[in-house]
């Protein structure tokens, strides 16, 4: 089956030649199986799904990598939860006037200023619990490495027994609890539909 011998190291016919390679053979060898040091974008195969393949510059990629930070994601949902408060905050005012002085008639000036403070109130809370929600969020599914709803779980029981705290122990452990099972439910559904 086999021609030679595959007890002997050297085949006969090349018995009188040299064995070794000198160092420039070795270097064509070595860039021939390692290739060259220069990677071409085009020579890429990324696989297809909707749309047209398109790969990111590096500008591109810096970016993605700065706005999936823990310090932008706090960032932002500390802004947008300014604003979203500052919206309920107008709303639950021009809905819910102040009882006591209800009695006599108020200018606009007192409405406006009352107006201020429910909204600016409202805003301030929500932005507080928006950057210290999605802060935890954030560093705990960076520390466990999985984005499953057991993060959002454990960040809304530290945000709800951090901001309860501030009333009690008892406090605390129901805010805990409370925002543990809203931030699931919330969750949940998000991931369903």
């Amino acid at each position: 089956m086999y021609p030679v011998d595959p007890t002997k190291t050297i085949s006969p016919a090349t018995a009188g030649k040299k064995v070794f390679l000198s160092d420039a053979e070795l270097d064509k060898i070595a860039l021939f199986l390692v290739g060259n040091q220069q990677r071409f974008r085009e020579n890429i195969i990324i696989p297809r799904m909707l749309g047209p393949v398109q790969i990111k510059t590096i500008e591109e990629k810096r970016i993605d990598s700065m706005m999936e930070s823990c310090a932008f994601k706090s960032i932002m949902s500390c802004v947008i939860g300014y604003g979203l408060g500052a919206a309920i905050g107008l709303f639950s005012s021009s809905v819910n006037p102040n009882v006591a002085s209800v009695e006599r008639q108020q200018s606009a000036r007192e409405i406006l200023r009352e107006m201020k403070t429910t909204t600016l109130g409202y805003a301030k809370n929500f932005a507080v619990v928006g950057c210290i929600f999605s802060a935890i969020e954030c560093t705990i599914e960076s520390y466990r490495g999985k984005t499953d709803w057991k993060n959002g779980t454990y960040a809304g029981g530290f945000t709800g027994g951090l901001i309860g705290l501030r009333a009690g122990i008892k406090a605390g452990i129901v805010g805990a609890a409370g925002f543990a099972a809203f931030s699931t439910a919330i969750d949940y559904y998000m991931h369903r539909s």
